[in-house]
């Protein structure tokens, strides 16, 4: 069986087709990136608009398939940007009447766990789900993904986005945040840095909170020193705040292990890239006798073969939209959605 999936909550249109047994026959995409600025969200739709034929067909060159050799169509429909969201439901809709084709409504943020288990060796992890809008500690409990702690401002990606932005480095802003603390640790810069720099260190219970380290970090790139210099080094800056942000982000996922008693922390969004945070969770986990896990960098962005095989789960489990619901839900959180496939 075929399942072909559709990827559009944000800065990524992407198309995947995907068999019954978890092969990734295809994993096409096309992202929106800036110099400088970040995303305008009827732009981004409108890009999606523009390059959605030509995903489509490379999609289906690379996994030498055609449409009539699709079983059903899956698509992102929950949660992400609604300008976004609206072109891959039309995408979606338009194939299934063109092709009389099933649709299966596919929860983003549930996705990036399934494809984490789907290609590592995690059973039953607790989810670090960080990406651009979205930071979650997820876990399965009581037939749902449920949501044990979470940001209570903004996603951890949008914060080193518009920290990047503020700074002039264009969009996406974290690997090149990323590429700037390396160059900090490689100058031997790194115990001056988190001696001189302070940030808010904001964990809340089970929550994290951003708004005050951005803050914070855009004070500091205007201040200036007494010869009227820049008072921080912008290498610095990115090395501080990775050390404190994945700081803050392991610690909430690892007290969300003890809580649930689990042993496994599956790592799942872009940000989860960043080779400095996926260390920390090795280091954590390897203390605790857990382990950590994450699938390669193209399944850990926004990616449509995520969408696709969570599809194939759930038409395995009966599920199936109406093309009248086949409308977009920014809003609709994780724990949601009742899990009828585990």
């Amino acid at each position: 069986m075929i399942i072909l999936g559709i990827e559009s909550t944000a800065h990524t249109f992407g198309v995947a087709l995907v068999d019954s047994e978890g092969n990734v026959l295809a994993n096409e995409k096309d992202a929106v990136t800036t110099e400088e600025g970040g995303m305008i969200p009827s732009q981004v739709a409108q890009h999606h608009v523009d390059i959605c034929d030509r995903v489509l067909k490379n999609a289906l060159t690379k996994a030498n398939k055609t449409m009539q050799d699709v079983d059903s169509i899956a698509f992102s429909q929950s949660p992400g940007m609604g300008h976004c969201l609206r072109i891959g439901c039309i995408v979606a809709r338009s194939l299934s009447v063109l092709y009389n084709k099933p649709l299966i409504g596919v929860n983003h943020c549930i996705s990036h766990l399934e494809i984490g288990r789907l290609k590592t060796q995690a059973k039953d992890p607790v989810l670090l789900y960080a990406s651009g809008a979205n930071t979650q500690v997820i876990a399965y409990e009581g037939g749902k993904y449920r949501i044990f702690g979470e940001t209570l401002d903004q996603g951890v990606g949008n914060m080193l986005d518009s920290f990047a932005r503020e700074a002039g480095l264009g969009f996406p802003g974290g690997p090149k945040i990323e590429k700037l603390a390396l160059a900090c640790k490689e100058k031997g810069n790194t115990e001056k840095a988190m001696r001189v720099i302070d940030l808010p260190y904001s964990v809340k219970g089970m929550d994290v909170s951003f708004a005050g380290i951005l803050t914070n970090l855009t004070k500091k790139l205007e201040e200036k020193n007494e010869e009227g210099r820049k008072k921080y080094e912008l290498e610095d800056l990115c090395y501080v705040v990775q050390e404190v942000v994945f700081a803050m982000l392991i610690e909430v996922s690892e007290r969300a292990m003890a809580h649930t008693g689990k042993k496994e922390l599956l790592l799942g969004g872009g940000v989860a890239c960043n080779k400095r945070l996926q260390e920390m969770a090795k280091l954590m986990c390897e203390q605790r006798n857990g382990v950590a896990y994450w699938p390669e960098n193209q399944f850990l962005v926004d990616n449509a073969a995520m969408i696709a095989w969570t599809g194939w789960l759930m038409w395995k489990a009966g599920e199936r939209l109406p093309i009248e619901k086949s409308v977009k839900h920014p809003y609709l959180r994780t724990d949601d959605i009742e899990v009828t496939w585990r």
